[in-house]
């Protein structure tokens, strides 16, 4: 699973971050994260292609939303046939419309605009689902997690083929999936030579959020944590007042949740050239790894037991 940072910046972009937008590609299913301004070209600059189809939007504030009419426009001179779903806080539909039909125009391919509330299954994949869940900021909000289902244990081929005399065939297969099979007159159950299931990769999105108490729920044990990180803590009560979060809050959440990786974003256009000191101030509360994330940055989530 790759994780490329399109936007990183607040409410307003600089000539080093675009506004907020994160891209997911997830085993070839590409997943978009809000779409700030200039989320296009973003995704042009840094490789990721258009293949997207479905788009998670945290909130209605323009610097996550402004990009989805240029985006949508542009799948439509692409020909674009394939339908699109455009995830939302529930009560904001209408809104998510006008803002694709303002320039009076409508796609000519499906777009279909779903309201969601935290709590609910957003999708729904054979290895992995998304949810929403709560976070507080100043309008309707919503975070996402992208939670994996756990892996199938590790097969012992060297039992099975030294110890239980099974040759490498069908049954190898049967095992793995489960199921016991007959070999030399006895029966060979799973557990034999399949070791207890592993557990799959977590991504959590925050969002434009105070520290809250359902968003630690959510990371538990999450491999990547992107939270809002607005300012720094000499701002805190500018974060509290603007409903955002410090590096430092961001970093209480992650130790609390037990991440094991920690992304500061929405980062004010008052840490320009010095954004070190919001991961200055992460470290001294996360013992994981904390960074601050920069347009263009790729992370690549490992699986929790690849270590």
């Amino acid at each position: 699973m790759r994780v490329t940072f399109l936007g990183t910046s607040g409410a307003i972009p600089t000539t080093q971050r675009n506004t907020s937008s994160i891209f997911v590609n997830r085993e070839g299913d590409y997943l978009l994260f809000d779409c700030g301004e200039g989320t296009q070209r973003q995704m042009m600059r840094y490789g990721t292609g258009f293949a997207v189809d479905h788009l998670f939007v945290t909130h209605l504030h323009g610097d996550h939303v402004l990009g989805i009419p240029g985006l949508l426009q542009t799948f439509d001179f692409n020909d674009r046939e394939d339908p699109v779903a455009i995830h939302t806080p529930a009560g904001t539909r209408g809104n998510v419309k006008q803002l694709i039909e303002a320039n009076g125009t409508t796609p000519s391919y499906p777009v279909r605009i779903n309201e969601v509330s935290a709590g609910d299954t957003v999708l729904e994949r054979p290895e992995y689902e998304i949810r929403a869940i709560a976070t507080e900021h100043r309008c309707a909000s919503v975070g996402y997690v992208l939670a994996e289902d756990d892996r199938k244990g590790e097969f012992d081929r060297q039992k099975a083929e030294e110890v239980l005399g099974i040759p490498p065939g069908p049954k190898y297969s049967k095992l793995h999936r489960g199921e016991a099979v007959e070999h030399d007159g006895r029966t060979v159950q799973p557990e034999e030579v399949v070791g207890p299931s592993r557990p799959g990769r977590t991504v959590v999105y925050t969002g434009d959020t105070l520290p809250t108490q359902s968003v630690i729920e959510a990371s538990e044990g999450a491999d990547l944590l992107v939270h809002d990180a607005t300012f720094a803590e000499d701002r805190k009560e500018r974060a509290k007042a603007t409903a955002h979060s410090t590096a430092k809050e961001a970093a209480d959440v992650a130790q609390q949740a037990g991440v094991r990786s920690l992304a500061l974003t929405h980062i004010s256009t008052r840490y320009a050239g010095r954004a070190g000191t919001l991961a200055g101030e992460a470290r001294e509360r996360f013992d994981g790894e904390a960074f601050v994330a920069e347009d263009g940055m790729e992370r690549h989530v490992q699986f929790p037991d690849s270590e």
